[in-house]
C-alpha cells in the first residue's frame, strides 16, 4: 500500500475512534462530534481508496461527488449512495449555532461510517 494511503486510513481510524468515544461517553457525550468525525472517518477512507488507485480528486466534503470518482473502480460501492449522502451534510450541520445533533443522529451517523468502512477497508487489504 502506498505510504500516502496509509496516511489516510491512520487519520480515518483517528475519526473513528472519536466518533465512538464521543458518542459512548457516559458523562457529556457530543453527538455533534460523533456526526462530524462519522463523516470525516468516511471521507478519509473514500480518499484513501482514490489514492491507492491513482485518482486525482479535489478538496471536497462531499461524499457524494468523491464516490462518483471512486465508482471508476468500485462499481459495488454504489450501495453507499445513501449512506454517504447522509454523512456529507455532518461536515457542517453541527459545527455552528443553529442545530445540534440528537443520540439518533449520532447513532444513525456511526452506522453509516460504519458500512463506508467496511467496505474500505476491505478494499484495501486491511482487516476489519
Amino acid at each position: 500500500m502506498k505510504p500516502i494511503t496509509l496516511e489516510w486510513v491512520s487519520k480515518a481510524e483517528d475519526d473513528w475512534k472519536v466518533a465512538q468515544r464521543e458518542f459512548r461517553a457516559r458523562k457529556s457525550p457530543s453527538y455533534d462530534a460523533a456526526c462530524f468525525h462519522s463523516q470525516q472517518c468516511a471521507e478519509k477512507y473514500l480518499k484513501a481508496r482514490l489514492e491507492e488507485a491513482g485518482l486525482a480528486f479535489a478538496k471536497s466534503h462531499n461524499l457524494v461527488a468523491l464516490l462518483a470518482l471512486v465508482l471508476q473502480v468500485e462499481p459495488l460501492w454504489a450501495t453507499l449512495h445513501h449512506r454517504l449522502n447522509a454523512l456529507t451534510s455532518f461536515a457542517v450541520a453541527y459545527r455552528y449555532p443553529g442545530a445540534s445533533a440528537t443520540k439518533t443522529d449520532a447513532r444513525d451517523a456511526l452506522k453509516d461510517c460504519r458500512e463506508v468502512r467496511r467496505f474500505a477497508r476491505r478494499a484495501l487489504g486491511l482487516p476489519l
